[in-house]
């Protein structure tokens, strides 16, 4: 008897120590963005270090369980709401596109994708109380150039046969999908740095963006074993004109202070970039415990670091800045790369798509533009020019996949090498299409949305870029991380176009009309159909009961 009491022990131990091999950590980033921003950014990483996901002890079961049964090998959301300025505030950590965002890359053993995707989407609808199981195959795309799974994944010959690309352009971030965000954290919002994530603030923000990036992770130098790496994400851009002045601090961006680390994670460190301090002077309080330098590529980095312990004490990290510093005397420098996108054409039958690329680098670029049109904006190939010429040599290679009616968008991918110190303005006219009735939305007057264009390039330099090398994932990473070349995937600024509308207050009038014909005409025929009319001969006599109502109706008078 004691033997099966020893081995039920000694199996419980071991399934308890695979449990608590997970790690956590979060980590925040603060930098000044020019003329007079804030860029605040939040990464909470769980490392899975065990397959089974019925047993979990830091990571959240709920995704861990969609990410086994639908068999994904990497996966990336976003919800964000407003529009992140690259001419002006150069690269963010990760990019989004405005509304919500989805793309996955499913395992080589999937058979059906598309249902998988299906199921995939309507599951992290219900989970992130979002509207994602509007995404069908109407609007997915498979992109065959411009997207690449950052994690480890096994080299086959067609990866992107895996993939699935879809946008809700339309989708607006409120409170009730950072709810369900933080309860996956293991310290959900009562400790650590989700405390600060106070919905009343940071939705007054002039940017804001929340993620869950799933992907898996080499555990040994030749790859030979993978861990899940959980990376759930928070962008946030205030403008000192909300908070009424350029001196910042937890309390006047959150609300409140720090109440200290989660428990639970192995490192809570925040990093404020302080590159900018030689030219606008601000001091930190209280001091960092550290300052490090970073020179990456040709870009000098300066981050002063604090260690974020849980000893319960109350955390307020501020900036004031000198008196004598206004944000009119900034120097905006602008990014090696950068974009704009808008909409041409007047009328209700044909326009166009423009959208202008701008090498600000001394040496060419090549950059991979996919544009993702809805199948109710039929685009056509044969109109498309670069620099104004149909068929341009700067275009090196192009993908175009056809919509179809209610069933398939329009998707265009062109690898475009970019002259230095020159802006390549690529341009696709469209038609417009006449739609059900029923397709409408609600508020069809105020236009349909189009999806951000994504364009992948490898940046020759580390200038005003933030992102994490891809065998990284936290911010330890980036010090002194020169590479040859610097991935990166950017998205456009979206889009909105009227379409053809028919009157919908014309049959609110007849509605209103026949409601009043049948409410003026419905009461003489009932007295008509229903009320008999009876001929009384005059002099017939009265009887007893008529004569006393008659006197009692006299009385009354």
């Amino acid at each position: 008897m004691m033997s099966i009491y020893r081995l039920f022990w000694i199996i419980f131990i071991s399934a308890y120590s695979v449990v608590r091999s997970d790690d956590f950590k979060e980590e925040m980033y603060i930098k000044p963005l020019p003329p007079s921003h804030l860029y605040t950014y939040f990464q909470f990483i769980t490392i899975v270090n065990h397959k089974s996901t019925e047993h979990s002890h830091l990571s959240p079961r709920s995704l861990g369980e969609v990410i086994s049964r639908f068999k994904v090998d990497e996966l990336h959301l976003t919800l964000t709401e407003g529009q992140w300025r690259h001419h002006q505030w150069g690269y963010p950590v990760l990019d989004a596109a405005p509304g919500a965002e989805l793309y996955a890359w499913f395992a080589t053993d999937v058979d059906d994708i598309d249902t998988q995707w299906r199921k995939l989407t309507s599951t992290l609808s219900g989970l992130f109380c979002a509207s994602l199981n509007f995404i069908d195959n109407f609007n997915t795309v498979i992109p065959q150039m411009a997207l690449w799974p950052t994690g480890a994944v096994k080299p086959i010959q067609n990866i992107t046969s895996q993939l699935r690309y879809a946008s809700l352009p339309r989708e607006i971030v409120c409170t009730e999908n950072l709810t369900p965000w933080k309860k996956l954290l293991p310290c959900e919002s009562s400790r650590g740095f989700s405390a600060l994530l106070n919905s009343r603030m940071i939705h007054n923000t002039k940017y804001h963006s929340i993620g869950v990036h799933v992907r898996k992770i080499c555990a040994t130098k030749d790859c030979t074993d993978t861990h899940l790496e959980i990376k759930q994400t928070v962008a946030l851009v205030y403008d000192y004109k909300i908070i009424n002045s350029m001196d910042w601090s937890f309390r006047k961006l959150f609300g409140q202070g720090l109440p200290g680390a989660c428990t639970l994670s192995s490192a809570s460190t925040i990093y404020v970039d302080v590159t900018t301090n030689s030219s606008h002077s601000f001091k930190l309080t209280p001091s960092p415990h550290r300052i490090l330098q970073s020179q990456r590529g040709a870009s000098e980095t300066e981050f002063a670091v604090y260690d974020i312990h849980n000893n319960g004490e109350m955390i307020n990290i501020g900036a004031k800045y000198d008196s004598k510093y206004s944000s009119n005397m900034t120097v905006i420098i602008p990014p090696p790369i950068y974009f704009n996108r808008y909409v041409l054409g007047y009328g209700k039958e044909f326009g166009g798509i423009v959208t202008e690329l701008v090498n600000n680098y001394m040496t060419a670029i090549d950059v991979v533009l996919l544009e993702n049109a809805p199948w109710w904006l039929p685009i056509q190939l044969s109109s498309l020019r670069v620099n104004g010429e149909a068929n341009n040599k700067l275009v090196i290679a192009q993908y175009f996949s056809p919509g179809r009616s209610r069933q398939k968008p329009y998707h265009l991918e062109l690898l475009i090498k970019l002259p230095p110190r020159s802006t390549t303005t690529v341009t696709i006219d469209f038609e417009f299409v006449f739609l059900k009735w029923q397709e409408y939305p609600p508020d069809a007057n105020h236009g349909f949305y189009i999806g951000s264009a994504l364009i992948t390039a490898n940046l020759p330099t580390a200038k005003q870029y933030s992102s994490l090398p891809i065998s990284g994932s936290t911010f330890d990473s980036i010090i002194n991380a020169s590479k040859p070349w610097y991935p990166a995937v950017f998205r456009t600024n979206g889009a909105m176009v009227s379409l053809p509308t028919p009157d919908f207050s014309m049959p609110y009038n007849v509605i209103c009309l026949a409601c009043t014909v049948v409410a003026l005409a419905f009461g003489p025929l009932h007295n008509i159909c229903t009320k008999e009319l009876i001929l009384k001969p005059v002099g017939t006599p009265v009887s007893l009961t008529q004569k006393l109502m008659n006197l009692l109706k006299r009385k009354k008078d």
